[in-house]
């Protein structure tokens, strides 16, 4: 495979897997929810997002990856513009896996089916070829001996892995966390933090809406702390916690550590 150019007519350059300028969004209602918000994202970085709830985080990540479309601005993601090319938008989300607050298993599917699904789909696979991709995913995970299983017969903490591992059935090259452990018990968030640590140990490039500060402090390498769809600040991770620059990140961080 030829080597990508230093950079291009993008501004796109091999080091960022993400590249946003200036992206604005409102929703109905003027709520403004991203207003010219700016993130390069390195290839293999974990980059976590902080901030108060309607701060547009999830915002942020639904326009990654094109759920949710941008106003103005530009997105580029490993070397794509993410516009209105339908070409564009689907080699986008080939890219990209997400995992939400809420699993979102098909709970009429064993683990499974629900990870050989997009396989069979989307990539034309073998029930074989799916079989053997999920069996191991499922190792990955932790959760290989539930694989028979529905999902209503797992805990929280194990249908949040088991969608991780349906996220990173189709090879993404970034995965996008949102709130992942918001929906658990206190004593099922370990396990998925586990499982988004080894990824991270991996060098997959990770974008994660969390308010886990030990799982930032620990694993990411930047924390960028948003408000009203503004970056208010963002720094390497140990400087973030130890010197935070701005007034306001250091109000919200003497409120939740």
């Amino acid at each position: 495979m030829p080597l990508l150019p230093e950079t291009n007519n993008l501004g796109f350059d091999r080091e960022n897997m993400v590249k946003m300028r200036d992206v604005c969004k409102t929703y109905a209602g003027g709520v403004v929810a991203l207003d010219h918000f700016s993130l390069d994202v390195r290839r293999g970085e974990v980059l976590v997002i902080i901030g108060p709830s309607g701060a547009g985080k999830s915002t942020l990540l639904r326009c990654l990856n094109g759920l949710e479309l941008i106003d103005s601005g530009s997105i580029v993601i490993d070397g794509i513009p993410l516009d209105k090319n339908e070409a564009n938008q689907l080699a986008i989300r080939r890219k990209i896996g997400m995992v939400f607050q809420s699993f979102n298993l098909f709970p009429h599917l064993s683990v499974q089916e629900n990870i050989n699904l997009a396989q069979r789909l989307v990539q034309k696979k073998s029930p074989a070829q799916a079989n053997t991709i999920t069996r191991d995913l499922l190792h990955r995970v932790g959760v290989l001996d539930k694989a028979m299983r529905y999902p209503d017969e797992l805990s929280g903490g194990q249908q949040q892995r088991v969608a991780i591992a349906r996220a990173l059935a189709l090879y993404p090259k970034i995965m996008l966390f949102d709130e992942a452990t918001s929906a658990l018990d206190p004593e099922m968030i370990g396990e998925v933090l586990d499982v988004m640590r080894n990824l991270a140990a991996e060098g997959m490039t990770m974008l994660v809406v969390s308010h886990e500060m030990g799982f930032a402090r620990e694993v990411s390498d930047r924390v960028v702390f948003m408000e009203e769809g503004r970056k208010v600040e963002e720094a390497a991770s140990a400087k973030f916690f130890t010197q935070p620059q701005q007034a306001r990140t250091r109000e919200f961080l003497s409120q939740i550590l």
